[in-house]
């Protein structure tokens, strides 16, 4: 599987994002994420957190891609939906549109099983997590059927969601 920077390296049009949990327990966010819940401390643009994922979407926009991500959470949101809400404006700088969507909201939604990544219309990579929110190892298909399912997905949470700018929690 090519890596998550090759993937977003070869995108020409857009990247969309759908996240659906409430909880993620990724390893690498611990610090920043128990400094959040200790005084609401959020990492700074140019922190170690920060130093993979910013300079990726920065030049991926900077090439004319849009980079899009929608967060389906539950109401009222969990400690770690006001974390990612927190450090959001950190995307939004590099380039990033984010939009949030009230579960309750999404009900009637045909949505996938897991979380993922659409790279134009041909591929996706599934984020696949165990039952705890831990990440496990990533699958990507290029079937025309869950592209499609991915994509009718994404597009109908984006134009129910509310601008990152405009989400209160």
């Amino acid at each position: 599987m090519p890596s998550f920077e090759d993937l977003l390296d070869s995108a020409q049009e857009y990247a969309l994002h759908l996240e659906l949990r409430d909880v993620y327990a990724v390893g690498e966010e611990r610090e920043v994420y128990e400094a959040f819940l200790r005084d609401g401390s959020v990492p700074a643009d140019d922190s170690a957190y920060w130093s993979g994922w910013l300079p990726l979407v920065e030049r991926t926009v900077a090439r004319g891609v849009e980079v899009r991500r929608a967060r389906i959470v539950s109401e009222p949101v969990t400690d770690y939906i006001r974390f990612e809400h927190a450090i959001t404006d950190a995307n939004l700088r590099a380039g990033e549109q984010v939009r949030w969507l009230p579960r309750r909201r999404a009900s009637t939604l045909a949505l996938p099983g897991n979380d993922f990544w659409l790279i134009d219309d041909r591929l996706v990579r599934w984020n696949i997590f165990s039952g705890d929110g831990q990440a496990l190892e990533p699958d990507h298909t290029e079937d025309p059927q869950a592209v499609k399912l991915c994509a009718e997905a994404f597009r109908s949470v984006w134009d129910l969601a509310t601008d990152h700018t405009d989400y209160r929690i």
